[in-house]
């Protein structure tokens, strides 16, 4: 039997209602966020409506474009660079409204029928919409409107409106709208809240004791290693004074000793070997040009075609000449990288050029990894590395030169590394900087440099014969058909092994190039060739074609490396998997077949540069990594699909999107240039011309097409004023509702206040290099000691999925899986999985038991590397020390890692409904969405847990949640965000009112003065690190009481409406007289037994409301003592009222009908209640 209080009637003494406490309402809760949730499409009305900010940040891109009413895509908005700021643009959308004011617009009505007074009725309303400056939107729910949506899109349409139909709402809105508004859907999550019997008394006992012996005031002062009240951590300490003649002294002694040595290499054998070598490269003719430029410009930027030697020569002739000039050991250069392989592959080879080891002048810099000394002067790091470093040193001090390489890939850190490098050079006007690429738009980044003088490096690269799709089919006769494009992985491989035909919904891939396709004229090849092309299919990446490709130069071509560019890892190792299998392209005595992805090992990434035996050949399966980052100097031949995965961000439904996409011109001419390194090549792209042709000339930059949360703390943490003010100072701006989303999402979690300052937590996520959703889960283990099972999941979600999921042993790799999990969580199988390989690590076994569970090893050696780089981390911050046995005392409590995944995952929180035979679910900003298959909760047909928290989602053509946990009310309760109180006892809330809780006040105030405190002990160890949480243990015991036998017996309800009285402070409505018509106590229905009910507790008589749905049934809402509760539709009228009233009584009684005097027990309450 649960225990159940009614709502707002009874009243409980408890320790709740100490002096010492202060209610929630006037004491925010700092640590787990006290932001007010508000939906994306209303901060659009913000953005729009505010006034416009300084600089250039871009509003939302759809107010310039003419509003598509199309219901399956009308929020498919896309980003444009170069969008007028949001002062022009509001005025232009003015105009083109005003302009539509008095046009004669007339209805298109459906076939065989008359215009309708409907239609003329919503013309007005929309007119006075657009005159009403106050007004965003008109909202119907009439059925009319839903049957005349079509005619009402265009007026909608015409008048330069937005509208969207919402199950069974129209809304027509001034600005775009998006797929879902949960304050529109009579079914958003509201929640029973129901705990077993004597539970709360028994949290209340934990509590009471700890508020009985808590000290009136805790210390707030900072104690050793507090970032809290440390102003001067960021800042570099000074060297320890001496004089300036001595220190110059050391210095020229130093610089001598480093000009003597370059000298003595330059003169050796093998030094005048190498010096030849790199006099032949393009980029030493330009040695003496370069050199004079950096001198006198403080900004150059320089291009060099691939091949140049641009990468590996200018940071040695930069540190060459500052060592001839006696200047070496003032001299310190850093050159960044967009990836760590190519940081490694670089240093090695400007290292090996300069006749050292790695160490010595030269050196690098990688997460996990690094090699340098006292004597480095040339470093070579990642972008991700040297923004670190600004953390501490936020003026570069001692650093003379600075080479950011590659910044035609416009990564969002290369992006930000510009903005904050523009900021510094005025305050070091000795500071060179250097940006290179490839191939860029020159002129877009001299310009956002004042005018930065440029220097083009030409390229020395053989000749490449370039075959496009309609070439390699009329030379080799290859034919394709639908049936062998279908490539053997994925869904497509589904659908093969299942016999059905692919789905014939277009892909973003096939309708890009739609237009230009049917617009291509063939008729220079043969028919055989022309029918291919008919069935070209655009989504696929056609793996039996490249196979084929491969064998032909296997037998035919002339020796070299082959290096093909795929999407992805998956379909990387898919294909690698096919041609191992194959007779030719799988016997190692011939091929010798390698992979090449981002988030490999990195002594796995080295063999692909090494030369294979004489009369085999290597092939390279890569991303676009390959492109410019490293070069392979043995490859002769390429393959281009001509795609590559892309983040995408739908800012309006704050949804990213993972999808594959058409690379750029300037990305088709790199992968080509890879084959000309060494020898004249050969590049096949498996796309006709016609597509290149129409491919875009730049990718979109990544700040424009992803969510900003990590880029925003960056921003606070090096303390560079309003996030949206320094973002419209970059190269090219964001969507002023994308970086909104970014800091609403920041204030949620805790990390901003309400001024948009960093909060402690805040500053903590800032020394931690990772998303701020995971250094929150990884702060809170080690405050709670459950570090090690949450070290693990953390670096778990850092790499690529451990868990491996062969399509030809799906059921058997689902089986292994299954075998970790045992609870409904994704994340504890993780651990699970790890725990044991680390056990089969230490007996020499890892990868047996890899191959046998179907993990991938490089995953979970990855994993390990991580989980002792966040220890050394979270050392530093002073929250653990090196004795981490203390640190795991609760490692083994399930239900507190629950709760912990939960406190850093929310808001990524969905509601699990159970239907018949499955269940659903929804989240806030999407509605209903999807488990990705690979989740062990996406085979459960019942999940015993109401809500799931989840780690991303990620929208394909339906929104699909991956690794997600299960959780229960009082976890989201305390763990989850701020929670609010609702308009009447007992109601609280969460996100802004999308989630609803209902419970005894009893109940709610238990929750309130846990999470109050629970919260004041965060906030308190993050102020002081070393303090022992020992102090607060009956607090921490009521906790985890409290998430360990909540047995989720609550339930969903739906439409309930919580009505304040007429009056304000009223109370309860006035007495009324008794009626004396009933027979017996309570009378023989639910009606009859809740007048009774509520006239001896001295209350007026219930009133009830009936409406007819539209499927003919009826709903009745029954008010009472300012309450009302509706029930569930039913046949006719009377049965509806009995209905509510039924309700009304469970909500009130809570099925505890105990003897015939239950009525007279209750009333007895309720007059107690109301006299109190």
């Amino acid at each position: 039997m649960s225990l159940y209080y009614p709502l707002q009637f009874l009243s409980y003494n408890s320790h709740y209602n100490k002096p010492y406490t202060i209610p929630m309402k006037e004491r925010p809760l700092s640590s787990c966020g006290g932001a007010v949730y508000v939906p994306p499409h209303q901060r659009l009305r913000s953005v729009i409506t505010a006034s416009p900010q300084p600089g250039g940040l871009r509003p939302i891109t759809a107010i310039d474009q003419k509003p598509n009413n199309n219901n399956n895509n009308s929020n498919s908005i896309k980003s444009y660079p170069y969008l007028p700021p949001p002062q022009q643009q509001q005025v232009r959308l003015q105009n083109k409204r005003s302009s539509r004011f008095d046009e004669d617009i007339h209805l298109t009505p459906y076939q065989g029928a008359a215009p309708s007074d409907n239609a003329e009725a919503w013309k007005w309303k929309l007119t006075a919409l657009l005159h009403n400056n106050d007004k965003q939107e008109v909202i119907s729910r009439e059925k009319k409107d839903r049957r005349d949506y079509e005619q009402i899109a265009a007026l909608a349409s015409k008048m330069g409106l937005y509208s969207k139909l919402y199950s069974k709402v129209v809304v027509v809105s001034k600005l775009p709208l998006p797929n879902y508004r949960f304050d529109l859907d009579d079914k958003r999550p509201q929640r029973e809240v129901i705990l077993p019997p004597g539970l709360p008394r028994r949290v209340d006992v934990f509590l009471g004791q700890y508020l009985s012996l808590k000290p009136t005031s805790m210390s707030r002062s900072s104690s050793n290693g507090s970032i809290a009240t440390d102003e001067g951590l960021f800042e570099q300490l000074e060297a320890l004074p001496q004089s300036k003649t001595a220190m110059k002294k050391i210095l020229w002694e130093r610089s001598m000793q480093m000009q003597t040595k370059q000298q003595t290499w330059q003169e050796s054998a093998e030094g005048k070997k190498m010096l030849e070598f790199r006099s032949s490269l393009p980029a030493y003719k330009e040695k003496d040009a370069m050199l004079s430029a950096i001198s006198q410009n403080q900004v150059v930027i320089i291009s060099g075609e691939t091949g140049c030697g641009k990468t590996t020569q200018i940071p040695q002739f930069i540190l060459e000449s500052e060592i001839e000039s006696v200047r070496g050991d003032m001299c310190s250069i850093i050159c960044t990288q967009p990836r760590r392989i190519s940081v490694m592959a670089v240093s090695e080879r400007v290292a090996a050029e300069r006749g050292e080891v790695l160490g010595e002048t030269v050196g690098y810099k990688v997460r996990l990894e690094g090699v340098k000394g006292r004597d480095t002067h040339l470093l070579f790091c990642t972008t991700g590395i040297l923004l670190r470093r600004l953390l501490v040193d936020r003026n570069l001090k001692g650093i003379t030169h600075v080479i950011v390489d590659e910044i035609h890939e416009r990564g969002m850190n290369e992006d930000f590394l510009l903005i904050v490098l523009k900021d510094l050079l005025p305050r070091r006007p000795e500071l060179r900087l250097i940006l290179m690429s490839a191939t860029l738009d020159s002129e877009l980044f001299s310009s956002y440099f004042d005018g930065a003088p440029l220097v083009h490096i030409p390229g020395f690269t053989h000749p490449v014969r370039t075959h496009f799709l309609e070439d390699i089919l009329e030379m080799s006769g290859y034919r394709l058909t639908p049936d062998n494009q279908i490539d053997d992985y994925g869904q497509e491989r589904v659908w093969k092994m299942n016999k059905q035909a692919p789905r014939k919904r277009k892909s973003q891939i096939a309708s890009a190039v739609e237009d230009t396709l049917r617009a291509a004229d063939f008729q220079e090849f043969s028919p055989e060739t022309q029918e291919s092309l008919s069935c070209w299919n655009p989504d696929c990446i056609g793996f039996n074609f490249i196979e084929y490709i491969l064998c032909h130069i296997c037998e035919n071509e002339r020796p070299g490396a082959v290096l093909v560019f795929m999407t992805g890892w998956d379909d990387i190792s898919s294909l690698k998997d096919k041609l191992q299998c194959h007779p030719i392209l799988g016997n190692t005595s011939r091929v010798l077949l390698l992979a090449c992805h981002g988030s490999m090992a990195s002594t796995e990434q080295r063999l692909i540069f090494d030369k294979p035996e004489a009369g085999v050949r290597k092939i390279v399966l890569a991303t676009n990594i390959a492109e410019t980052s490293i070069t392979i100097d043995d490859v002769v031949f390429v393959i281009d699909c001509g795609k590559a995965k892309e983040t995408s961000y739908d800012a309006l439904n704050n949804t990213p999107r993972l999808l594959p996409s058409w690379i750029s011109k300037v990305s088709a001419q790199q992968r080509r240039g890879r084959a000309g390194r060494v020898q004249p090549g050969e590049c096949y792209h498996l796309y006709p011309r016609c597509v290149y042709d129409a491919f875009a000339d730049y990718q979109l930059p990544e700040i424009l097409r992803t969510p900003l949360q990590s880029l925003c703390l960056q921003i606070k943490s090096l303390k560079l004023g309003s996030i949206s003010e320094f973002l419209s100072r970059a190269l090219q701006s964001p969507e002023l509702l994308a970086v909104q989303n970014a800091i609403e999402y920041l204030k949620i979690i805790g990390a901003l206040d309400e001024s948009e300052n960093l909060t402690v937590l805040g500053r903590y996520l800032t020394m931690l290099p990772m998303e701020p959703k995971l250094g929150k889960m990884l702060i809170l283990g080690a405050i709670l000691n459950c570090l090690d099972p949450i070290l693990t999941i953390v670096a778990g979600l850092s790499v690529r999925d451990p868990f491996l999921t062969p399509l030809d042993k799906k059921d058997l790799a689902e089986a292994a899986k299954a075998h970790f999990s045992r609870d409904f969580s994704d994340h504890l199988a993780l651990v699970r999985a790890y725990e044991g390989w680390r056990d089969a690590e230490r007996d020499l076994a890892g990868y047996e038991y890899c191959w046998k569970n179907f993990l991938s090893a490089q995953s979970m050696k990855a994993i390990d590397s991580l989980r002792g780089e966040f220890y050394s981390l979270l050392n530093e911050t002073g929250l653990v020390d090196s004795n981490i046995t203390i640190y795991n005392s609760w490692s083994y409590d399930e239900h507190l890692l629950r709760a912990i995944i939960c406190y850093g995952l929310y808001p990524g929180i969905c509601s699990v409904l159970h239907n018949e035979k499955s269940f659903s679910l929804k989240t806030m900003e999407d509605g209903q969405v999807f488990l990705h298959s690979n989740s062990v909760n996406a085979r459960d047909s019942r999940i015993p847990y109401p809500w799931l928290v989840f780690n991303e989602k990620i929208k394909v053509n339906s929104v699909f949640l991956r690794d997600s946990t299960a959780i229960s009310d009082s976890v989201l309760l305390l763990f989850g965000g701020a929670i609010s109180k609702g308009e009447v006892d007992g109601h609280l809330k969460m996100l802004g009112g999308y989630l609803e809780f209902f419970m005894s006040p009893t109940i709610a105030e238990m929750y309130t003065s846990l999470r109050r405190e629970l919260d004041e002990l965060i906030q308190t160890k993050l102020l002081n690190p070393r303090m022992d949480v020992h102090s607060y243990h009956e607090l921490l015991s009521a906790v985890r009481l409290l998430i360990s036998e909540d047995q989720c017996d609550g339930r969903f309800v739906f439409s309930r409406q919580i009505l304040l009285p007429s009056k304000p402070g009223a109370g309860a409505l006035p007495p009324a007289q008794m009626s004396r018509t009933e027979s017996g106590p309570g009378g023989d229905n639910a009606k009859s037994q809740l007048q009774t009910l509520l006239n001896r507790a001295g209350y007026a008589t219930p009133t009830y409301k009936t409406v007819q749905l539209n499927n003919s049934q009826f709903r009745a809402t029954v008010e009472f003592n300012g309450v009302q509760i509706m029930g569930r539709p039913c046949n006719n009228k009377k049965q509806a009222e009995k209905d509510a009233a039924a309700e009304a009584l469970n909500w009130l009684l809570e099925g505890h009908r105990a003897g015939p005097n239950y009525i007279e027990q209750m009333s007895q309450l309720l007059k107690k209640s109301k006299k109190a």
